[in-house]
């Protein structure tokens, strides 16, 4: 097929065809202007080729198609033949991704664009678009043509999508939506709002994050409509056989991510838009929040009695009421006389202080910050040219432009003061943005968007995301080689670049904490999985018992906070009485305990690309069943849980995947790839670990690395078959592990009836303190007769609790038990 002609001409022959066709040359009016209505894509005439860059047209519009990687294709369409610039904040500037290989082959009726693992069918006919893979399956298909309507009011097209639904498929990700897992039969917009108390299945929440996993006949593919606009998701709601994408504005513009597991479709994902930052071990601990601890003596009363109850916890937050009348950046020197000091003394007893920044700058010509953002227009404008103001904590105030480079790179050496005060952390709150009385930002409010212009209609789901980068980078040069640690309520597809999230202001109820337990799944498996829920509920009264099933799931939440609302009863784990608390205790003690596996996990996800949090459908896709399963999941590769959900529970059902699987708290051995009936007593919740595992242990600390440890438990499960663990450990709060600075250990685990082996790989250039191993083996099913570690025979040894281990070098390369 010949080539097409340039864009240029394509826009120029529409502009004549348009003009001749529709528009009268007479000394009258206009009398025949087009009407507005949808437009599809006509039979395809011709095509031009540009290294790994296909655009192909019907004469008017034309679709790009991309060839990323072997298993991600972009397409893009231009209505008119001119597509916009190629910029997008979610994808990583980094990037690097290469197919390998790809060509093009033109048949009767179509053009098959191949790689080494897929084929982007279009037919020529219709211009209708499906992905298959090598052997002919299709994975998504076009139900009909992309499509358009011109927006006479903002300029630009409402664009849309309209995939083939099977019978079959299932649909998980977009974010924190508070639904169930499995999307299917809803509808869903992306529009960051602040929904205080929201209730389950309401829509929009706080986060934007366009980005769904698609299964079908048990392989899965993924779609990430990369569009800041308001858009809307019709999983097979309003026709059970179609699925639906489609925006307010912008272009229609979308990544296939090719499966066939889910975890590959998630781990192709974050090569686009980038994984979590490595946290400082800390920022995994146990962090303690309420709006608001203030004045200085109820802080330093909160962290006493952590202490003084032998509590582990990391790090206490400071909400708005620190400030000088919700002056960000300023402390109320009433509460808190001397913040340097207290934040001293808070750090010299292991707490780390993280406070609260919110984006809206309150209108005060005495007020440093305004003056500055005003000086230098900082701040958001309006179509007019009016400053952008709206009411917030602080009463009047103005905004800063978050999408302008020399506005973040302003706002991040604001953190100056607090930073040389000793903070550790910053909580980004309000940035959907909120604005009280109307919701948020007019439509016609102007941002500068890296320079490629846009209104607010196109800069919104980005602006959390935004100010959450400044922070970031302000307090990552601000703070030397220590990671940052922040955290943000607003987000789009690719902040965990930058931040770590939370559900927002949820209600301590029940049905709260299994909406919680959804939303961190579909969190983790849609790019964000350093993420947490406010335990216990931000607002409402739980009560004990709530409270400390909440806390137990907390321990396998990524991200671990109790935050609650200053007109509710206090929510420290001692507030609902000794039973409680002792309760309460035991379980933060283990998030203490399993730290080493949960910075592990930290690792895979920031190396490896793997979610933390892993529902049970991504684990075994291929059994329908499990598409539906909820209340279970894996938190990293060798942990599963399925909390307790309801009041009163004595025991659940609980599924565990194919393998054999040790009930953590007695180590009774069960059986996979069936349910089992679990016994759940308050002081337990069903918690199993994976035959073949190695799970490494600290002692409890008070805080992270408040003692050196001699030697590093690591708890071996006999498995039988070939199992593979990982360990990590760094120094825990530099950048040193960009240059290898690391110690990665790789555990491979044999297991027989009549003996176990173990292999240690190790790579990297850390040093650690610790000089053995005491290695406890779990569930051998023969009785130990002989042990021996690169050649030398070692004995059992016994501990204070009676329970056998040996200790070993930690370089110890081949391990055998029999």
């Amino acid at each position: 097929m010949a080539e097409s002609p340039k864009k240029e001409e394509i826009a120029t022959d529409i502009l004549e065809g348009e003009t001749l066709d529709n528009i009268h040359h007479v000394n009258n009016p206009v009398l025949d202007v087009p009407a507005v209505e949808k437009k599809y894509l006509n039979k395809i005439l011709s095509y031009v080729k540009q290294g790994n860059v296909f655009v192909f047209t019907d004469g008017k519009a034309s679709v790009e198609v991309k060839v990323f990687s072997d298993e991600i294709i972009r397409v893009r369409l231009a209505p008119r033949s001119l597509f916009l610039d190629d910029f997008s904040y979610a994808i990583k500037r980094d990037l690097d991704l290469h197919p390998t290989s790809f060509s093009i082959l033109e048949i009767d009726d179509a053009f098959l664009i191949k790689t080494s693992v897929l084929v982007c069918r279009i037919q020529k006919e219709n211009f209708l678009v499906s992905f298959e893979s090598l052997d002919g399956k299709v994975m998504n298909a076009d139900q009909q043509p992309m499509h358009w309507e011109e927006n006479p009011d903002f300029g630009g097209y409402y664009v849309y999508c309209t995939k083939h639904a099977s019978e079959d498929e299932a649909f998980f990700g977009l974010g924190d939506k508070s639904a169930n897992l499995n999307l299917r039969g809803r509808r869903y917009q992306n529009w960051n709002s602040d929904t205080y108390g929201f209730g389950f299945n309401q829509d929009p929440l706080y986060k934007t994050i366009p980005f769904y996993i698609g299964v079908t006949d048990g392989d899965a593919y993924g779609i990430f409509f990369d569009n800041t606009f308001r858009t809307y998701f019709d999983f097979a709601a309003e026709q059970n056989d179609q699925t639906s994408y489609w925006s307010e504005g912008g272009e229609l513009q979308y990544y296939y991510i090719h499966g066939p597991q889910m975890m590959d479709v998630v781990k192709r994902y974050h090569e686009l838009t980038g994984t979590h930052y490595m946290p400082p071990l800390w920022a995994v601990g146990y962090h303690q929040c309420r709006w608001s601890y203030y004045p200085e003596v109820n802080v330093r009363e909160v962290a006493s009695q952590f202490r003084k109850r032998q509590i582990p916890c990391d790090a206490i937050y400071l909400d708005i009421d620190y400030m000088d009348g919700y002056r960000c950046f300023t402390w109320n020197k009433r509460y808190f006389p001397d913040p340097r000091k207290m934040i001293s003394d808070l750090a010299a007893d292991g707490f780390r202080t993280v406070v609260m920044i919110d984006p809206g700058i309150k209108v005060d010509e005495d007020y440093w910050v305004f003056n500055e953002g005003k000086e230098n227009k900082y701040f958001c404008r309006r179509g007019d040219d009016y400053f952008m103001e709206g009411y917030v904590w602080p009463g009047r105030c103005q905004f800063p432009e978050f999408t302008n480079p020399k506005v973040r790179e302003w706002w991040g050496t604001l953190y100056r003061g607090l930073v040389e005060d000793g903070v550790a952390g910053v909580w980004n709150d309000m940035n959907e943005p909120a604005v009280f009385g109307r919701g948020t930002f007019p439509d016609d409010v102007r941002h500068f968007y890296e320079g490629f212009r846009g209104s607010h209609r196109k800069a919104h789901n980005v602006y959390g995301m935004q100010m959450v980068r400044s922070t970031y980078d302000g307090l990552k040069k601000l703070q030397k080689n220590k990671r940052p640690f922040t955290i943000t309520r607003a987000a789009y597809a690719g902040t965990q670049r930058y931040s770590s999230v939370w559900t927002g202001d949820n209600i301590a109820t029940w049905e709260h904490l299994k909406i919680g337990i959804l939303q961190l799944q579909r969190l983790s498996i849609s790019g964000l999985s350093f993420c947490g829920t406010d335990i216990g509920g931000f607002t409402g009264e739980p009560d004990g018992e709530l409270y400390t099933r909440w806390m137990q799931f907390g321990v396998f939440s990524p991200f671990m906070r109790v935050h609650s609302a200053g007109d509710t009863r206090d929510r420290e784990p001692w507030s609902f009485g000794p039973e409680w608390e002792a309760i309460c205790k035991k379980f933060i003690e283990l998030r203490y305990k399993l730290l080493p596996y949960i910075y592990s996990v930290f690792w895979r996800q920031h190396k490896y690309r793997e979610p933390i949090l892993r529902p049970i459908s991504l684990l075994e896709q291929h059994k329908p069943e499990n598409l539906q399963r909820e209340e279970e999941f894996a938190f990293g590769h060798n942990i599963l849980v399925s909390p307790v959900i309801h009041p009163g529970q004595q025991s659940k059902i609980v599924y565990l995947p194919e393998g054999n699987w040790y009930y953590y708290f007695d180590n009774t051995l069960l059986e996979g790839g069936q349910e089992h009936d679990v016994e759940t007593p308050l002081d337990e919740m069903p918690i199993f670990i994976r035959g073949g595992s190695v799970i490494p242990e600290f002692p409890v600390m008070q805080y992270t690395m408040e003692k050196n440890i001699d030697a590093l438990k690591l708890n071996i499960y006999w498995g039988q078959g070939r199992y593979e663990s990982h360990v990590y450990t760094d120094h825990g709060e530099t950048f040193a592990y960009e240059q290898s600075v690391y110690n990665e250990k790789y555990f491979i685990v044999e297991g027989e009836q009549n003996g176990l082996t173990v292999v240690q790989h190790l790579e990297g250039l850390y040093h650690e303190r610790f000089d053995s191993y005491k290695i406890y083996f779990i569930g051998l099913p023969f009785a130990v007769n002989h042990i021996e570690v690169d050649g030398d025979v070692l004995n059992m040894l016994v501990d204070e609790e009676g329970k056998h281990y040996i200790t070993v070098e930690k370089e110890f390369r081949r391990l055998t038990i029999s």
